[in-house]
């Protein structure tokens, strides 16, 4: 009888002990989802890059940051259709202390077919891999659209056809639960050969940020008539964050003087920040060579304006 009391005591001090542990689990606090809302929105938060080799090597990335005198905390690529997610190279991205971008170039595809899902078991294997690597990823997709130079774009798809696959990837994308996609539509700087932007916007619940890419051509070029008109359009139908998604100042345009005004104009328009093109071109004034590396009083305009932001960790 003893016997039996004392297992039975035995029996319920488990039980009792389970039900606690039980307890005490579902009554922790749960991991929180990681979704754009991790990414700060502040102005003058992010110094960016994109350098010729990635995704393949970070190291032309380490030798911008010497350069700059700032490790950036943004560092883009771009993934050709049908590319898969470089996880590898966001691991090393991420430690590193930055965020990459993904802009996803539909060069090889139909854009009408992705809207009509055709293309839905690449896009949710890529969303599947971008949701498991679990850290924010800012993502963009058919770059410059409301400019001539890409199929994707002006003259050559129609904005309706784009803004439905536009609409299309995000939905999907938040269907697979891919809700660390910070997700980023980016424009070319208007210019007189470019598209009306507002019939490219595809509405507020699918855009996180406006991108705006521009460049620094000629002594003439400044803030205002690169960035300020196109930014003045863009407050005509959203006010989301602005980044100066892929900029440059070149050597024919005078780079100490105007990478001053780039970061001024920055400062004034209040732009989340910028995302610098640092590779070399040599094929005339629209393909010039970008690299703060390559001129000294470039490097040292840069690397001192540079030193002035507030930049944001992952």
């Amino acid at each position: 009888m003893r016997s039996r009391l004392v297992l039975l005591l035995a029996v319920m001090v488990a039980a009792a002990a389970v039900a606690l542990a039980a307890a005490r689990l579902s009554s922790a606090p749960r991991p929180s989802r990681v979704t754009h809302a991790s990414i700060s929105s502040n102005p003058a938060s992010y110094l960016g890059v994109y350098e010729s080799g990635s995704p393949s090597s970070y190291q032309p990335v380490a030798e911008f940051a010497k350069a700059a005198g700032r490790s950036p905390n943004l560092v883009g690529y771009f993934s050709g259709w049908a590319e898969p997610f470089a996880v590898s190279y966001a691991n090393q991205v991420l430690s590193h202390g930055a965020i990459m971008i993904t802009q996803i170039d539909p060069s090889y595809a139909s854009v009408q077919a992705i809207a009509a899902g055709s293309y839905d078991t690449y896009l949710r294997s890529f969303a599947d891999s971008v949701r498991n690597f679990g850290h924010p990823v800012v993502l963009g997709f058919g770059h410059e659209m409301n400019a001539p130079w890409y199929p994707w774009g002006y003259q050559h798809t129609s904005p309706k056809v784009f803004v439905a696959a536009w609409r299309h990837i995000v939905t999907l994308f938040r269907s697979q639960g891919a809700e660390n996609v910070t997700w980023m539509w980016t424009i070319n700087a208007d210019r007189s050969d470019t598209g009306p932007i507002s019939s490219w916007w595809p509405g507020s619940k699918y855009v996180t940020w406006v991108g705006i890419d521009g460049y620094y051509y000629r002594p003439s070029d400044d803030f205002a008539n690169i960035f300020g008109r196109t930014i003045g359009q863009v407050r005509g139908f959203t006010h989301k964050p602005v980044l100066l998604s892929e900029t440059a100042v070149g050597p024919r345009a005078d780079q100490p003087a105007k990478i001053a005004n780039l970061f001024a104009g920055m400062a004034r328009y209040r732009t989340l920040g910028l995302v610098w093109f640092d590779e070399t071109q040599h094929r005339g004034i629209y393909h010039q060579d970008w690299r703060i590396e390559d001129h000294h009083a470039a490097q040292a305009a840069f690397e001192r304006d540079a030193s002035k932001l507030t930049l944001t960790r992952p």
